[in-house]
């Protein structure tokens, strides 16, 4: 696809995710229009003195309002739905809120963009979906599985709908690399359990890959980028070297690793060099399988705590400073 004669709006437009994308589709991509959808006006009028581009424009709105959403993807190509109540504890605490975001919010997005004429549609996801044990995960299953199947009312009408899954951001708000940078001060840092892993991606690279992803998708598809992973422990001696451990226990709708596929997932998980594909089962709506992959196979499982990439203390700190 040529982004410079599309017009792309992202809904989610002012977080860590969004102003990253926003910074580099303005310097590597040049779209004709770059819409940002969100609620908050603050972020927006910091976003507006930061980023000084004819082509950028700004949609004060929610995702729960479908009307709002319509108005705002007239004559937009390409939607990059990354708007979402992330927090765990506060999705557990108001989930009535979580699922009118999460849920009802992604089911505005398909039904605005489909009504609208748009092309492609990319959710973004995390590792939560996978066999969540939490409210927050629980809706992003819930957003994934309606992705997937907006392709069965979309694809007809030229929309299609695919999903980009993957872990922690390295550098977003609400990360817990933030807690342990302040914790710092007091020279005592809290874990739930030292054996804890996590997969870590940089905020750039999950942009980047999400983009990729846009232009490689077909419809009904997620995506999956080959990502390190690191033991909690090995994070605490990168960001708060010699800092004493404090094990305070695993928290209500916490894991101890987290899974990016499934098992249940794996017959539909296609392999190449960095990412994974997992087509979906049993679509209703023409699709072209994923050729020139190696097939994952049944058991196969692509977990934190088993991964073969994992990220040193020294090479989270280069990372964390890049």
């Amino acid at each position: 696809m040529n982004w410079r004669e599309a017009s792309v709006l992202i809904t989610g437009g002012t977080g860590s995710f969004g102003n990253k994308f926003v910074e580099i589709m303005l310097e590597r991509f040049h779209p004709r229009r770059l819409v940002v959808f969100s609620r908050d006006e603050l972020k927006q009028s910091e976003m507006m003195a930061r980023f000084k581009d004819p082509s950028l424009r700004f949609f004060v709105g929610d995702v729960r309002d479908k009307e709002r959403l319509e108005r705002a993807m007239h004559g937009i190509d390409v939607v990059i739905h990354a708007a979402a109540l992330k927090q765990i504890p506060s999705c557990e605490y108001n989930p009535f809120e979580a699922i009118l975001t999460n849920v009802i919010g992604v089911k505005n997005v398909i039904d605005a963009a489909i009504d609208q004429g748009v092309s492609r549609v990319m959710a973004i996801s995390t590792d939560k979906a996978v066999n969540p044990i939490n409210l927050y995960g629980a809706t992003k299953l819930c957003a994934e599985k309606l992705a997937v199947q907006g392709n069965a009312y979309g694809h007809a009408r030229s929309t299609i709908f695919s999903v980009v899954r993957y872990g922690n951001v390295i550098g977003s708000r609400g990360s817990v690399i933030p807690l342990f940078v302040e914790q710092k001060r007091t020279g005592t840092v809290t874990v739930t359990d030292p054996a804890m892993t996590r997969f870590w991606i940089r905020l750039e690279d999950g942009v980047a890959f999400a983009v990729r992803c846009t232009e490689l998708m077909r419809g009904g598809e997620i995506f999956v980028p080959k990502i390190p992973s690191m033991r909690i422990v090995d994070l605490v001696e990168a960001v708060a070297p010699g800092c004493r451990v404090d094990v305070i226990g695993i928290r209500p709708g916490e894991k101890l690793h987290e899974i990016l596929i499934s098992e249940d997932e794996s017959r539909q998980a296609v392999e190449f060099d960095d990412m994974f594909v997992v087509e979906p089962i049993y679509p209703s709506w023409p699709f072209q399988i994923w050729e020139g992959g190696k097939r994952a196979g049944a058991a196969f499982r692509y977990s934190s705590d088993t991964n073969d990439r994992w990220l040193s203390a020294s090479e989270m700190q280069d990372l964390a400073r890049g």
